[in-house]
């Protein structure tokens, strides 16, 4: 019921056939309902199969009888839940009259009966209160006052497909709180067999899940079915709320969102573009790009190996990047959650969602994987303690009020689970429209959605601190971050890049007269470059291969970093000439890139010349140092006694091995745009097996 998945093994994992955080929250809450066994949420991460988790419900014999949410005595009006309440006052907020609209739109196609559809709607006014409520202030406090009808029709217009996009936008206006329904249709006829339909519902009565539900009890209202009658309503949910807030399990929870929060609150300091508002401004927009299905499945496949779900590696890399643009190792993000851990809620129309403000502490000496784990074992406390409502963790924190920024934190995270949102009815096919929302009520919000193709990604941002570049660029240096995560999440957080190719070739280059594009392909066309690009794009794919010998383009790019060291503590760098002695042989490719990315220029040296040619060709480049291969090497010393013999001189000669096990520079070398920094850790560099064959003379 939880996954809609027709057929579960009994050892399947939860989290391996569509199971996350919020899907374990609501199977928690069923299995309490029908077998009133109280299970943590932790015990679904670590017994993640059926049969896992009867045998630890058979160990533990405590239950916990379930209780419904009981019906609330008839009133005039009633109590707003905290949800309500901190809508109805962000509502009224300067800048806040349509900011905490929900609207969407849908294109149908086909042959529409337009009475059929107002009756739909009409009906479900009548069978949820929510959209039947009105608020208004007494005494100070908001109440809710609940209609026993309310009128409602839908708007019909006809206009082309040019100008549906302004009627769209003309559509959104503000809500009279104070008026029932919160709710507003509109019906566009492009003409014969398609139809824009727009509706807005205020936040005060709808969420996420709500939305959901209007749309499959339309479908089945519009198809003359009939709904079976709710238990409860919402006003229910508010008055137990109010009660169950007396509650031990509540204090408990209220204990540890004080504890979390305790000390100085961090207030997230991003460069911005402009100077932050004294009051804070909700004109926003949103940029959309994606993460790659190779990256997208790396992610996914790192979440089941650390016991983790995809949403954490996500919060993990998202609150990496703020490190990084910050410096701070003490960040709290905000994460919306759907707030029905009650099984009788799930059908229920209304705003149940809360906000869980997640505290991690990234700091640049941890590995990645070690902050995940923390990051995970955070945001599985948060979950277990979802339901103290945000809006009073906010008051009891009695944070001095900054006009400026939202209490706790600026930036929201959230992972979306995809719906297929075409569907058909009675010959009808719907399919979404595409709107504007132009607010944005964080500085930054962060919302990332499975797709079958990998990850849509959107940042929603706000213009009055960010330009659209900033934002683009920002939205770069997270793709390049989840990628060197997926590549090296055994890394520090310090080491593990986000800067750009370009950026790089920027930074090395400098701009002088020259355009930032013609930079980045000046940059491109190194060799060495492309090899470095493909160890980081495709690691395990063979790059060079010799008769029985073939190097991975990891493994070619690490071997010739290696030697490049040893190059450069020999003093090669621009201007340098090496020979190289080699047969044909995967070293010699080594060998190659090892002199380029020290900034050098190799004279290749066939092993068939005579002696004199290759003493000639020596000297007359001017090399300081020759590469050999081991089998060579004796036949090379022979050559170089006779030359300086013949020089007259006695220089000394000293050999190199290029062992991979030799001892690594601690600091970066930047020579011709390449780093010559280790592609893996030193301990790992240090087993494996010495990096070629080549040997270097001086």
């Amino acid at each position: 019921s939880v996954l809609n998945h027709h057929q579960i093994g009994i050892q399947d994992n939860f989290f391996e056939v569509g199971g996350h955080s919020l899907r374990a929250t609501t199977l928690m809450a069923k299995i309490h309902q029908e077998l009133n066994h109280k299970l943590a949420l932790r015990d679904i991460f670590q017994y993640p199969t059926i049969e896992q988790l009867v045998q630890v419900m058979g160990e533990d014999q405590t239950q916990q009888t379930y209780v419904s949410i009981p019906v609330a005595e008839e009133r005039e009006y009633y109590p707003v839940s905290s949800a309500q309440k901190r809508m109805y006052v962000l509502s009224h907020l300067e800048g806040g009259e349509v900011s905490y609209n929900m609207p969407g739109a849908l294109i149908i196609e086909g042959s529409l009966d337009k009475k059929r559809l107002e009756q739909a709607f009409r009906q479900l006014i009548a069978r949820h209160e929510a959209l039947r409520t009105r608020f208004e202030m007494m005494d100070g406090e908001v109440i809710q006052r609940i209609e026993s009808s309310a009128s409602f029709s839908v708007e019909y217009v006809q206009a082309s497909e040019e100008e549906t996009p302004q009627y769209a936008q003309d559509f959104v206006r503000a809500f009279d709180l104070a008026q029932a329904p919160l709710l507003r249709v509109q019906l566009i006829e492009n003409g014969p067999g398609r139809h824009v339909m727009l509706y807005d519902m205020h936040h005060i009565i709808s969420d996420g899940v709500t939305e959901g539900i209007i749309v499959q009890e339309f479908s089945q209202l519009y198809e003359g079915q009939e709904l079976p009658p709710l238990r409860i309503q919402y006003k229910d949910y508010a008055v137990w709320q109010h009660a169950d807030m007396q509650s031990e399990r509540l204090r408990e929870q209220e204990s540890y969102w004080l504890k979390t929060m305790s000390g100085e609150i961090p207030a997230l300091d991003m460069p911005t573009d402009f100077t932050r508002p004294a009051v804070q401004r909700l004109e926003g927009t949103r940029f959309e790009f994606a993460i790659r299905m190779e990256d997208s499945e790396q992610l996914k496949q790192l979440a089941a190996q650390t016991g983790s779900t995809l949403y954490m590696v996500l919060l993990a890399a998202y609150s990496t990047l703020l490190h990084k643009y910050t410096g701070q190792e003490d960040i709290i993000v905000g994460t919306p959650i759907a707030g029905r851990p009650h099984a009788e809620l799930g059908s229920l129309v209304g705003v149940f969602l809360n906000t869980l403000a997640i505290r991690n502490y990234p700091c640049g000496d941890k590995t990645f994987l070690d902050y995940l784990q923390e990051v995970k074992e955070h945001a599985l406390r948060a979950y277990e303690h979802q339901e103290y409502p945000f809006e009073e963790l906010v008051e009891k924190l009695d944070l001095t009020r900054d006009t400026s920024r939202n209490a706790l934190f600026d930036t929201m995270f959230e992972l979306k689970t995809f719906e297929q949102q075409e569907f058909e009815l009675e010959g009808l096919t719907f399919k979404p429209y595409p709107t504007d929302n132009p607010t944005s009520k964080f500085d930054l919000t962060l919302d990332a959605v499975e797709q079958p193709e990998g990850i849509l990604c959107s940042l929603e941002y706000s213009t009055a601190l960010y330009k659209p570049e900033t934002i683009a660029r920002l939205a770069q240096h997270f793709t390049e971050l989840v990628r060197a995560i997926t590549l090296h999440p055994q890394q520090p957080l310090a080491a593990l890049d986000m800067v750009t190719v370009e950026e790089k070739a920027q930074i090395l280059y400098g701009f002088g007269d020259v355009g930032v594009s013609e930079v980045a392909a000046e940059a491109e066309v190194l060799f060495h470059a492309y090899v470095e690009e493909q160890a980081q794009l495709v690691p395990d794919h063979v790059a060079v291969v010799y008769e029985e010998q073939q190097l991975t383009y990891r493994q070619l790019n690490e071997r010739a970093n290696q030697l490049a060291r040893k190059l450069r503590k020999e003093g090669i760098g621009r201007e340098s000439i090496v020979g190289i002695l080699s047969e044909r042989s995967v070293d010699m490719l080594v060998g190659v890139l090892a002199v380029w990315k020290a900034g050098g220029a190799y004279v290749p040296l066939d092993a068939d010349y005579p002696s004199e040619r290759i003493r000639f060709m020596l000297e007359d480049s001017g090399a300081t140092v020759l590469l050999t291969q081991t089998s060579l090497q004796d036949r090379a010393q022979v050559w170089l006694e006779e030359s300086q013999q013949a020089l007259g001189g006695g220089q000394t000669e000293g050999e190199l091995e290029t062992a991979a096990g030799a001892e690594l520079m601690e600091r970066d070398h930047l020579s011709e745009g390449v780093s010559l920094k280790s592609d893996s850790p030193p301990d790992r560099e240090a087993a494996s097996e010495p990096a070629t064959g080549l040997r270097l003379h001086t």
